[in-house]
């Protein structure tokens, strides 16, 4: 009889797990869709807003849910706070820039975004396979590209500081 619940536990498990991803689709898709719109017709606050309130959401309501639900709460991994979170952090300080150009985020700046997000995601996809790649990858985002982009955005900050400062 216990092997009986077990199962049919298991299958209202994977059942509910299939639901919850068709659904988180299909709100997900209309999320992006609206954002892309907003920004196509010039109502970037749309847009924006969208972003920002999906993240807070998922980081806050999400989390916050499930480690409430958890009965150990939720262990983080040591890979997370060695990369993830600095990452994290990182993608912050750079958005500080356009916090000072008038909170105008330039293509090129929207390009650099798409590609740093595209670059972590690469480093994530070689980690998880732990790809022989991974080292040389590393070592070039860490030598190369992570530098070039802090200085672009240093001398974007510097630039518009000074100019605030001046006029």
């Amino acid at each position: 009889m216990e092997l009986l619940w077990f199962l049919l536990g298991l299958v209202l498990l994977v059942v509910g797990a299939e639901a919850l991803v068709r659904g988180a689709s299909a709100l997900a898709l209309p999320e992006v869709a609206t954002s892309i719109i907003a920004a196509l017709r010039g109502q970037r606050d749309i847009a924006v807003g969208n972003v920002v309130g999906s993240n807070v959401f998922n980081i806050l309501g999400v989390l916050g849910l499930s480690s409430l639900v958890s009965p150990a709460g939720i262990a983080v991994a040591p890979s997370v706070l060695a990369f993830d979170l600095p990452v994290m952090i990182a993608v912050m300080l750079a958005c500080l820039p356009i916090f000072f150009t008038g909170s105008l985020i330039a293509r090129w700046e929207g390009a650099m975004f798409l590609g740093l997000y595209a670059a972590y995601m690469a480093y994530v996809l070689l980690a998880a396979q732990q790809h022989d790649a991974l080292r040389p990858y590393s070592a070039v985002m860490a030598t190369a590209v992570l530098p070039l982009v802090a200085l672009t955005l240093a001398g974007i900050a510097w630039r518009e500081w000074q100019g605030r400062r001046g006029g």
